[in-house]
């Protein structure tokens, strides 16, 4: 059973109503508590971070509670809060979500930050780049390089429908439509190459492992991008099949690796080319680049 939702009156201050979120959010057990209070209630209230600052003695009224509330039960019952705001920053862009895509997490930036790193290292971060990005989600990869890459352009492929539509919805809001195109597909049958960069965060988590994921993901993230198979790597062996076929020479496939994969994961692919890994600001490796040969 769910923590009980905090009583919220239309006369409680919002600094009451912090003080009763913290509390019921800790109680359940609730990562960054106070965080998710303060998210929760300056979109409940429809308010700023300033505005709550200078008024924290001002009343929820009735609608500012009654939203409050229902969101706070939502919280409780282990939705994300992106997912209960219906959006999430990645690389300082905000991408929408859906039920069909993953949200978007500061682990996946720095796949985005491996590949800028390696095309500045060669000088090419102002050419006219193909990219495609393999099982796009929110698009937020793909949307995060193109932000970053004047005169590349891409292609993402989901398979999911509702993905698709909704990194082209992402797309259309960041103003970088006209160099991003989505598709659905299995992966990347429906694409021919050659292409200048490969970019996936494919399915990585071991099959028995997912009843054991934190609620927050075992509930409210799609399966479809989360089951890797029985050790995890089944995707990056269907990427490490067609990496050749779809790399133009000098090319990059840059993939984000579970915690301790990138060993495996860079075996798959030897002899494609040079292979660096790169690791998250903890230390842990979570992006894998080959440089295909040219």
């Amino acid at each position: 059973m769910p923590a009980p939702v905090p009583p919220l009156m239309p006369t409680t201050t919002r600094q009451e109503a912090l003080r009763h979120l913290r509390a019921s959010f800790a109680a359940a057990g609730i990562d960054n508590p106070a965080l998710d209070a303060r998210l929760l209630l300056l979109a409940a209230c429809e308010i700023a971070g300033a505005e709550l600052a200078a008024n924290p003695t001002e009343p929820l009224g009735e609608d500012g509670a009654k939203r409050l509330a229902a969101v706070a039960a939502r919280r409780l019952e282990r939705e994300p809060v992106a997912r209960i705001l219906g959006e999430r920053e990645f690389w300082g862009l905000p991408f929408r979500l859906s039920p069909a895509t993953l949200e978007p997490r500061p682990d996946t930036e720095t796949l985005v930050a491996a590949v800028l790193k390696t095309l500045r290292a060669q000088g090419r971060a102002d050419a006219p780049l193909t990219i495609l990005d393999i099982g796009t989600g929110t698009g937020c990869i793909l949307l995060a390089l193109l932000h970053e890459l004047p005169h590349a352009t891409g292609l993402g492929i989901d398979r999911a429908l509702e993905a698709a539509q909704t990194a082209r919805g992402n797309a259309e809001r960041l103003g970088l439509a006209e160099r991003a195109r989505f598709i659905v597909g299995n992966w990347s049958a429906a694409v021919a190459g050659p292409i200048d960069i490969l970019v996936s965060n494919p399915p990585y988590i071991a099959s028995a492992v997912i009843p054991g994921l934190a609620p927050e993901v075992r509930r409210y993230d799609p399966l479809l991008a989360l089951d890797g198979g029985g050790d995890g790597l089944d995707a990056y062996r269907a990427l490490a099949a067609d990496a050749p076929r779809l790399l133009a020479q000098g090319g990059l496939a840059a993939l984000e690796v579970g915690a301790g994969q990138d060993g495996a994961v860079a075996g798959l692919f030897a002899g494609l080319g040079p292979i660096t890994v790169h690791a998250d600001l903890a230390g842990i490796a979570r992006a894998v680049v080959v440089a295909a040969a040219g």
